[in-house]
């Protein structure tokens, strides 16, 4: 009667986060910051690249995002 219905399960080892995935998720982190940057905020108050190219390049990618550029 001191049988119990449910197993005993082993706990899974944690396993510590590498730093090379650490690097990895901080880059792209970066990455996907400047291409939103450059799709919603370029060509405003806070330009880096003079000139519509931008603009065009990213216009419809913008409007897609919900970000107003009219």
């Amino acid at each position: 009667m001191a049988q119990s219905a449910v197993p005993a399960t082993a706990v899974p080892a944690i396993t510590p986060i590498s730093l090379k995935s650490i690097a990895w998720a901080v880059f792209f982190g970066i990455l996907m910051l400047v291409l939103l940057y450059f799709v919603g905020a370029e060509q405003g108050a806070t330009a880096v690249v003079s000139g519509e190219g931008v603009h065009e390049w990213v216009h419809d990618g913008r409007h897609l995002l919900g970000f107003p550029c009219h």
